[in-house]
């Protein structure tokens, strides 16, 4: 059952074995210096792809910061343009109730004023009515007064001070 093994049998078998194992070990060897290479290079790529990231990333809050600083002042333009839009109705309007009292019957007069009433009405202003003109308040005698104002007399005359006693 057992045969006997000649020492040169024996010998060449070791060879056979020790040479079959040592090029299983440099194939691991090769296969592993590969994989560590290929390890390196991944982690040289992934270095270089987490700093894009972050630069991604803060061009991002960037482009979001601008966004909100150009919708502010775009927001802010459109309310400016507005008022004016509003200071030039009113310099319309206070120009055309001018024109009617001068040239009542002018067919043009009464074209520019039915203009400024839709002028008014595009910028969502009410339009006056006769109870409202006839408050004695006169926006063009407040933005331009013939008088030097008197801050007090004003706050006095609207109630906000107290008249003092002397």
């Amino acid at each position: 059952m057992f045969g006997k093994y000649s020492e040169k049998d024996v010998k060449a078998l070791v060879a056979r074995l020790k040479e079959e194992y040592d090029g299983i070990v440099k194939r691991q060897r090769e296969a592993y210096e590969e994989l560590k290479e290929e390890n390196r290079q991944l982690r040289a790529r992934l270095s270089v792809l987490e700093g894009q990231r972050s630069e991604v990333s803060a061009a991002l809050m960037r482009a979001v910061a601008e966004g909100e600083r150009i919708k502010q002042e775009s927001s802010a333009v459109a309310d400016s343009e507005r008022r004016e839009l509003m200071l030039l109705a009113e310099k319309c309007r206070l120009l055309s109730e001018q024109l009617s009292l001068k040239y009542p019957d002018a067919e043009d007069v009464g074209d520019f004023k039915t203009f400024v009433g839709a002028l008014r009405s595009r910028l969502g202003e009410e339009e006056e009515t006769e109870e409202e003109e006839d408050t004695g308040f006169d926006l063009d005698e407040v933005l331009n007064p013939k008088e030097p104002l008197d801050l007090g007399d004003l706050c006095k005359e609207l109630g906000l001070m107290e008249e003092e006693n002397e």
